[in-house]
């Protein structure tokens, strides 16, 4: 029997976790192709670095939006490849756990489970990215109690209360990593007349990035091109000013928090009050995100361990309710195809 695999095919990154051996693989969900023959030139690491860099014959892209696939073909490929770097002649055709967001529509989920089984997949399960998130974080999903995970990715945030290995109250909006690097390229241009890449906005926000004005006020040099004289620019861009040009996506994830406090069951609230929020997600490592939601809520919120990893790490525990087989034991499985 081959190895167990458990993959969060996120917006931004692809993770894949192999059972006994933990995170194995964790590259940009980015991938190069011939637009000519249709071959593929690269996938990962060596993808990422080719966008905004390629001839007018190569197209580097992500496949994914909004944690959605939007070129089967391309994700389909990337899997293949992803899996190919992990595996060895010893595996053959795994069962995998796999993680969606939370509000997406049967087809959407189809698609994915599709995709994941072109590559000889025998068996592929479907967990919802919040709950693998709150299983990444060390929450106790299993329990009567309640508990507020906020997941800050790439292309969505997940807003949920657990509680009895299930979602009790949840909401997934499109406002996460990627629209902030779109916000910081839209500044930029607008008021600096300067053209950046995605990639360099990217880049920006890790390095200075903060939301509500905390901490050292850093700068970060900002290289591309003029939109005026199509000649090469460069400057700089501080911590505050990328506080306020992320000021309505913060509110944006603040308000579905508090909307989510607001249908959540009482007792649930009891719960959670006490316990806090788990922020979890690689966008939630921004300066300033756990404070902003304490002062919005007036709860605890604490920053899981390696927040970006926390989704594939679920997925990876999950991996152990493949074979459950006690009727009163509750599983966060959602479904299995």
């Amino acid at each position: 029997m081959g190895i167990d695999i458990a993959i969060d095919l996120g917006t931004s990154r692809t993770r894949i976790f192999l059972q006994n051996k933990g995170v194995v693989l964790d590259e940009p969900s980015v991938i190069t192709f011939d637009q000519i023959t249709d071959d593929i030139i690269a996938v990962g690491e060596e993808a990422h670095k080719m966008l905004g860099r390629t001839s007018e014959r190569l197209c580097a892209m992500y496949p994914l939006v909004g944690g959605v696939i939007t070129d089967f073909s391309l994700v389909e490929s990337m899997i293949k490849i992803f899996l190919k770097k992990v595996s060895n002649s010893r595996i053959g055709m795994p069962r995998v756990v796999a993680c969606v967001p939370g509000e997406i529509t049967e087809v959407e989920k189809r698609a994915v489970v599709n995709a994941i089984s072109s590559a000889g997949i025998r068996r592929v399960c479907l967990v919802e990215e919040p709950v693998a998130a709150a299983m990444g974080a060390g929450v106790d999903i299993n329990s009567p109690h309640g508990s507020l995970v906020v997941d800050i990715g790439g292309g969505t945030t997940d807003v949920a209360v657990l509680s009895l290995g299930g979602i009790s109250v949840s909401r997934c909006i499109k406002t996460a990593g990627n629209a902030m690097d779109d916000e910081i390229i839209k500044y930029v241009k607008k008021r600096h007349n300067l053209l950046i890449g995605k990639s360099t906005a990217e880049n920006a926000k890790i390095a200075v990035g903060c939301v509500g004005k905390v901490g050292e006020n850093r700068s970060f040099r900002l290289k591309g091109r003029n939109a005026v004289t199509g000649m090469p620019m460069q400057t700089d861009i501080t911590s505050y000013e990328i506080s306020e040009i992320l000021e309505d996506i913060a509110a944006e994830i603040i308000t579905q928090v508090q909307n989510i406090l607001e249908e959540t069951p009482p007792e649930l609230m009891g719960d959670i009050a006490a316990d806090g929020i788990a922020l979890t997600g690689g966008a939630s490592q921004l300066r300033g995100t756990a404070e902003l939601i304490h002062a919005a809520t007036n709860i605890n919120v604490r920053l899981a361990a390696e927040p970006s990893l926390c989704v594939v790490k679920g997925c990876g525990e999950a991996l152990e309710y493949i074979n459950i087989g006690d009727k009163g034991r509750v599983t966060p499985i959602s479904e299995e195809y």
